[in-house]
């Protein structure tokens, strides 16, 4: 399908397949694992239940200028707990949401990653005409597409960083309302942090004998590299101990394949990182991760919430991520969102993700971005463990 505009040209494709070679030549963001085709390809492949879509925007010259992926899925509106209890319960009231039935959500975004990896725009481009070109495109998509299996009834565009929001914000003028979800917790690998020992000493007193305890209390587990070859055998177990930490979720866009994982590996090898823990015979956790470019990105994780206090698996599962930054020399660790405050323990800081929503219906819509004003993220107290790194929010 392709969408004319008073600028450029819009095309949509169903599949990564479609996309040919040039255009992600042409777009040059491969090397960011989540614009790369094979990513996004493993993705696709591994989640039937949901539909996806891609568009590239190219200028007068049909040259590409920007990517975007789209994901349609039925929203459970049972999916929303705890801290976002209300918003549940006042979009019943008003109608927004609909009762019985599954919100048909289209988000332009990553479904599985926070951060912004769901629209790439291309260098010494017009980022904001850029956004417009979206937001126009996107209309077009929904509403000339006969294929789509459902109506759609609202969109979503994530995540997008502090320092993108003047852009972003584009987007207020196609009716689309802006809110703060929880943070993404982040870590600056410091330069003079050589290994692991280097990072612990860098840390006050009360933080480095709260890392040494969690070593001493999971000194018994075995931590394992996860291969090809054995990962057919463990992920229905993997899968089990990553259903317990899903349901604790306070809010989740849809769950993941854990089978997409032996594409991955097969595909990234050791930039995709996968690691389980065992107390002798029985796996009580995993962890997962992308190293893109000079950042580790952690992915999912499963937890035996059962053994968890006693083994500290969780807090063993933060150093070990920064232990292999550290050992790899990265920069950074992407933390992802939920579990704040002992993130901010091991010294990462929150990163404010914008997320920008709009209701097809424009009643609704207005109604909408009344409740959404009163969305925010879960106060947590911060923590600063290091004697003297400047720990500023982000």
């Amino acid at each position: 399908m392709i969408c004319c505009t008073n600028t450029n040209t819009a095309l949509f494709f169903s599949s990564i397949d479609e996309i040919s070679s040039q255009i992600w030549e042409d777009l040059g963001c491969t090397e960011n694992i989540y614009f790369n085709p094979g990513f996004l390809k493993s993705i696709e492949a591994n989640h039937p239940k949901i539909t996806f879509s891609y568009i590239v925007l190219v200028d007068k010259m049909n040259k590409p200028t920007a990517f975007a992926s789209l994901k349609m899925i039925e929203f459970h509106l049972k999916s929303i707990k705890n801290d976002f209890e209300f918003l549940k319960n006042i979009g019943r009231k008003l109608h927004v949401f609909p009762d019985k039935k599954p919100l048909q959500l289209l988000i332009c975004g990553n479904t599985f990653v926070s951060g912004e990896h769901g629209v790439f725009i291309k260098k010494n481009q017009d980022k904001k005409a850029i956004i417009k070109e979206l937001a126009e495109s996107i209309n077009h998509f929904v509403n000339s597409n006969k294929t789509l299996k459902k109506e759609i009834d609202a969109f979503l565009i994530k995540d997008f960083a502090k320092e993108s929001l003047y852009i972003t914000d584009k987007l207020k003028n196609y009716r689309y309302h802006p809110f703060l979800v929880e943070p993404n917790m982040k870590l600056q690998i410091q330069e003079n942090w050589l290994n692991f020992e280097d990072y612990l000493a860098a840390m006050k007193t009360k933080f480095r004998v709260k890392a040494k305890k969690a070593f001493k209390l999971s000194s018994s587990i075995e931590i394992k590299e996860v291969s090809l070859e054995n990962l057919d055998e463990i992920l229905p177990k993997m899968t089990s101990l990553y259903e317990k930490v899903t349901l604790n979720a306070d809010f989740n866009l849809g769950n993941f394949n854990l089978d997409t994982y032996k594409d991955l590996k097969d595909k990234f090898g050791d930039n995709y990182i996968l690691k389980t823990y065992w107390l002798k015979d029985k796996i009580v956790g995993f962890i997962s991760g992308v190293i893109n470019n000079t950042s580790l990105d952690a992915h999912f994780v499963g937890i035996d919430y059962q053994l968890n206090r006693e083994y500290a698996i969780y807090q063993r599962m933060l150093y070990d991520y920064i232990e292999i930054a550290i050992h790899k020399k990265l920069n950074t660790v992407n933390f992802g969102r939920t579990a704040s405050e002992i993130k901010s323990s091991v010294g990462a800081v929150p990163q404010n993700l914008t997320m920008y929503l709009r209701h097809k219906k424009t009643i609704t819509n207005k109604i909408l971005k009344l409740f959404l004003q009163r969305v925010q993220p879960t106060p947590f107290q911060q923590k600063f463990p290091f004697k003297n790194l400047n720990n500023e929010k982000q």
